[in-house]
Formats: structure tokens, C-alpha cells, sequence
């Protein structure tokens, strides 16, 4: 059993969102199925054989990558990230408990992406969307199994 959908949305992903300018309907939906997807919606908060962590299963490689080539150069966004972080303890120790954190990062790491993000209830296409941005041609997932549990676990 993972974390309830409605909870996720509307106690973490949307305030979250909002608190860092980067709200949409499509953004918000993009990441409940990024979580049902990676994680069945918080059931798994480190990938089984494999390093990724949280409940959106970012690597720590896209992690620091994200720091690096992305938030060093945007001030703004990067002060918004340091504001969800608890202090003094690991950024990577915090994909898997801090819930605004993990949200940040993943909503972030798909806004580095210049394409508009597919209209809210298009599933197929936040599906298709997540896996050219996020699991890449590289990952295991599939845009069939992201809509299977998207419409498993966040439309009920």
C-alpha cells in the first residue's frame, strides 16, 4: 500500500508546485503518475537493485546533474530548493523522506525539458512524456505500464 492519492495531491505535489512557481494542472498530474509509476505512489522509497530513490525514483546522478548543470544557473529555482530542505542532513537522504523536496526535484528536473508539457488529461501523452523525459529509451518502464497505474492508482 502506497501513499493516498488525494493526500499526495493535494497535501504535497500541489502546494509544493505552488510554492515554487512551477503549479499547472498538467505538471501536477505528470508527477501523481511519475509516483504511481516509479514507486506504486510511495510503496517503494529505493529502487530494488538499483540506486534511485524516493517517490519518484531519481537517480543520484540526475540528482547532482541537476544541481550542477541546471540550478547553478538558476538562482531563483536553486534558493526555492534550499528552502524545502531540512538543514544540516543529506540532499540525497532527503528524495526518500522529505516529500516537498522530492517533488521539487522531480518537477524541476522536467521543466529543464524546452517542450510544453501534454494537456492535463491527455494520459497517453504525460505517459509518453514521462518516458522520453524521465525513464528515457534506456529504462525498463513503459508508457503502457505508466497508464495501467496512473489509471490504477491515481484515478482509482
Amino acid at each position: 500500500m502506497g501513499i493516498s492519492a488525494n493526500h499526495l495531491r493535494e497535501l504535497v505535489i500541489r502546494p509544493t508546485l505552488r510554492q515554487i512557481n512551477l503549479w499547472s494542472e498538467a505538471a501536477e498530474n505528470l508527477l501523481m503518475g511519475t509516483a504511481a509509476q516509479e514507486s506504486l505512489m510511495g510503496r517503494w522509497l529505493k529502487q530494488v537493485n538499483g540506486p534511485a530513490l524516493g517517490i519518484y525514483q531519481m537517480e543520484p546522478a540526475t540528482h547532482e546533474d541537476l544541481y550542477d548543470n541546471y540550478l547553478f544557473y538558476h538562482a531563483d529555482l536553486e534558493d526555492a530548493m534550499h528552502g524545502l530542505l531540512a538543514p544540516r542532513l543529506p540532499m540525497l537522504d532527503q528524495l526518500v523522506w522529505n516529500l516537498a523536496y522530492a517533488t521539487a526535484c522531480c518537477r524541476i528536473q522536467y521543466y529543464r525539458f524546452p517542450e510544453p508539457l501534454p494537456a492535463a488529461h491527455d494520459i497517453d501523452g504525460l505517459a509518453m512524456y514521462w518516458k522520453t523525459r524521465w525513464n528515457t529509451a534506456k529504462g525498463k518502464g513503459t508508457v503502457e505500464e505508466f497508464v495501467k497505474n496512473y489509471t490504477a492508482l491515481v484515478v482509482g
